[in-house]
């Protein structure tokens, strides 16, 4: 080898160790970055002309992603994000009921009406146990009412939430489009798109927990992005998702109704619900599941248990001093019920102006009845162990969805409360195996991803490679200047 070829050589290997070390260097400070790609450089031989070598050549630097343990661990974001929804809302369902065990349950409100009825039953003459009695009743009315807007809370933070992921989701579609154009370009120039491809994997983690995403490979560098349920959310230019939010929702709006906005997919309305949608599995998902499906079966169920309160009260038998068609102790909204207006009943409820001294009633009606002119018999306490007993009298609720048995009020709402709190342990332990599929999937991702000890050994692998190329050139500077002394 000529003196020549030995310093090209040599001055080509310490451009490729430095350019080495700067990788290496690169992958140290980034070993915990988040969407940060491990890289490799890439050489290749340098011959002469006549074939004889002539050092190597820097050909590039490749980015070392796993893509299958990064797809694997976006879907279990959508998973993990999805269950955290439902469960948020089954929690928050649970909260506002009671549970059972707690006085100011539901449940725990009828037991408390019940007793107050018994206390009153035993001395009837006792204005301040009817007044009682009546503070029952309305403490039952005004929790059902408390639940009832609670749940249509849930229902416009939803119809909140789902306008800003499709925000979030058109922001970062528009994002990951304008990175591949980026990266096209560096890749038609021959330049590194590494830290490129580092946003761009970044950009799509912030949106797999609302939709589960498919990446796949395009020329050039470039990437589509498909939901599992086959939507195109990106192949070339990105998808535009549209959704129109409303400020309130009442019970009687619905998504099959128009009154409530659904989702379009460049102007195509596509489902929101079912194993068939095509967002099925993520956050975004869950929040229209609980807009349109879980919030309105919760309000369905608590209208009947209202209907059940209402009715029980309502019966012709019960109060003699009542007109025919007259509401009850438990009335919607100061009317009588009717079973074609449910919708929304336990938002309405409330108890009967006729014992309530601030309308200008009285509680002694609640032992002489509610259309009785004036006070009777102070010790005729027939009419309040008649309440007592339509409280504990079996009925089969007629609507709610709840199996044909029949219960008491207080067996009724017991079994409400209790499947709400049923559906909150279920929904978090879905929740916790979606999160623990998540963390390993995370701890995978992290494992081959940059490993310190195998880049340490490396650099010092680049140490030594870069002495012997010094050494190289600093022995042909010695021949040269015994060349130069002849």
């Amino acid at each position: 080898m000529t003196i020549a070829g030995s310093l090209a050589n040599a001055l080509s290997g310490l451009t490729a160790s430095s350019r080495a070390a700067e990788l290496v260097s690169s992958n140290v400070a980034n070993a915990m970055t988040e969407g940060y790609g491990r890289r490799e450089l890439q050489l290749q031989a340098r011959n002469m002309g006549d074939g004889r070598p002539a050092g190597v050549n820097v050909t590039g630097v490749r980015r070392e992603v796993d893509m299958v343990i990064v797809q694997s661990r976006r879907l279990a974001d959508a998973s993990a994000s999805h269950g955290a929804t439902i469960a948020d809302f089954r929690s928050r369902m649970e909260a506002a009921l009671g549970t059972p065990d707690d006085p100011n349950s539901l449940s725990g409100r009828i037991a408390g009406f019940e007793a107050s009825l018994i206390e009153a039953a035993s001395r009837p003459d006792s204005i301040a146990r009817l007044e009682t009695a009546v503070r029952g009743a309305r403490s039952i009315a005004e929790h059902l009412d408390h639940v009832s807007r609670d749940v249509q809370a849930a229902r416009m933070d939803a119809d909140a939430a789902i306008d800003a992921q499709v925000r979030s989701l058109n922001d970062g579609l528009t994002q990951v489009q304008n990175l591949n154009y980026k990266i096209k370009e560096a890749v038609a120039r021959g330049q590194d798109p590494s830290a490129l491809m580092d946003q761009r994997q970044m950009a799509i983690d912030t949106l797999s927990p609302i939709v589960p995403l498919r990446q796949v490979e395009r020329e050039h560098g470039m990437v589509a992005l498909f939901t599992t349920g086959g939507a195109i959310l990106l192949d070339g230019r990105a998808a535009e998702l549209s959704f129109d939010p409303v400020g309130v929702i009442v019970p009687e709006m619905t998504l099959g109704s128009g009154a409530l906005s659904g989702l379009e997919i460049n102007g195509h309305a596509v489902r929101t619900d079912g194993e068939r949608s095509p967002i099925k599995g993520g956050s975004l998902a869950a929040l229209f599941q609980v807009r349109d499906e879980l919030a309105p079966q919760a309000q369905a169920q608590l209208d009947a248990v209202a209907r059940d309160m209402v009715e029980r009260f309502q019966d012709p038998g019960l109060d003699a001093t009542r007109a025919a068609g007259d509401a009850g102790l438990f009335t919607d909204g100061g009317h009588a019920f009717s079973p074609a207006d449910e919708t929304g009943l336990a938002s309405r409820i409330a108890v009967n102006d006729a014992v309530l001294a601030e309308s200008g009633g009285a509680a002694w009606r609640m032992r002489d009845g509610l259309g009785a002119p004036a006070p009777g018999e102070v010790g005729n306490a027939a009419l309040l162990h008649d309440m007592k007993a339509a409280l504990d009298a079996p009925r089969i609720a007629a609507s709610g969805g709840f199996s044909g048995v029949a219960r008491s009020s207080a067996g009724l709402a017991a079994d409400f409360v209790s499947s709400v709190s049923a559906a909150r342990t279920t929904a978090e332990a879905q929740q916790s195996h979606a999160v623990a599929q998540q963390d390993s999937l995370s701890f995978m991702e992290m494992q081959a991803g940059v490993d310190t000890d195998h880049e340490l050994q490396k650099l010092m692998l680049i140490e030594q490679s870069y002495a012997a190329n010094a050494k190289v050139i600093a022995t042909v500077d010695a021949m040269l200047d015994a060349l130069m002394e002849l």
